[in-house]
């Protein structure tokens, strides 16, 4: 497994540039990032000689898609799904990833048809990319009656999408918070197979009962009460050999120095590796 930067938890930085220098600083291996504008500042081989000399890759990047809205919203979309699907892979990008929230105000019926049918040219578009899809379900109890139904929120009946989607270069974005959130386990983890898993998200969770975290209230991995030694050591067990990316979402904007959360992020990241008894690759 290799380390990774969201945005979320770092953060004011200035510019992706910026960003992809403070991962490399901190030790961090992989940053999401928006590929298509980085390109677009750099060019490609600029941006791949900014990448390369911080040994830095591109983990994953965000789905331009609005998926979850009318037909002339998502089709308007796909024209920048193509451009940034081209960008990452010029950056050898190989994930895209999306969050799937657990409640909506469509019907269910009608919103699980046009979603499975609208993620499916995605996925298509994505694939003659060389990239694959990555659903996260998210788990936090509030957002679960913030619309008026309710939709999907385990790993169980994402699987099940996965399948109706019927494309093979999609997979879960698993991440810690809503794992932990859904009550899943270790045991849950090493049932999967390693090519179910496009990509990961590190996070911890206060002490608050798991039906009354907040999605935006996490803190750094190792700073809480998730097992993310057993979560990661799960991932290990199976064969995950991919990024693990922190993603720290707050309430208001963090008061330390974005150099300052790197440091404490990697730190973090350390003790959570360390107690699950793994070798970073590269560390």
């Amino acid at each position: 497994m290799r380390i990774g930067l969201t945005r979320a938890g770092v953060g004011e930085v200035e510019s992706d540039e910026r960003f992809i220098e403070l991962a490399a600083e901190g030790g961090f291996k992989a940053v999401d990032v928006d590929a298509k504008g980085l390109v677009e500042r750099l060019g490609a081989e600029g941006a791949v000689r900014k990448l390369e000399s911080h040994g830095v890759t591109v983990g994953s990047i965000g789905l331009p898609v609005e998926w979850r809205a009318g037909e002339e919203e998502f089709r308007a979309g796909l024209t920048d799904l193509t451009e940034a699907a081209a960008a990452a892979r010029a950056l050898g990008c190989t994930r895209c990833c999306t969050y799937i929230l657990p409640s909506t105000d469509w019907k269910p019926a009608p919103f699980m048809a046009a979603a499975t049918r609208r993620l499916r040219i995605c996925a298509g578009i994505l694939g003659a990319y060389g990239l694959s899809l990555g659903l996260e379900f998210v788990g936090p109890h509030h957002l679960r009656t913030a619309w008026k139904y309710p939709f999907i929120w385990t790993m169980d009946e994402t699987l099940d999408w996965i399948e109706a989607i019927g494309e093979p270069n999609v997979g879960l974005l698993l991440d810690s918070y809503h794992w932990y959130t859904n009550g899943h386990t270790v045991a849950d983890i090493e049932r999967l197979r390693p090519h179910q898993i496009v990509h990961v998200h590190l996070n911890d969770a206060p002490n608050v009962p798991a039906e009354s975290a907040l999605d935006n209230d996490r803190l750094h991995p190792g700073e809480g009460v998730i097992d993310l030694a057993g979560f990661v050591h799960g991932l290990h067990r199976i064969g995950y050999d991919g990024i693990v990316a922190q993603e720290v979402l707050t309430p208001s904007a963090p008061e330390e120095t974005p150099e300052r959360l790197v440091r404490r992020s990697k730190a973090g990241f350390d003790r959570v590796f360390a107690a699950a008894g793994i070798r970073l690759a590269g560390g």
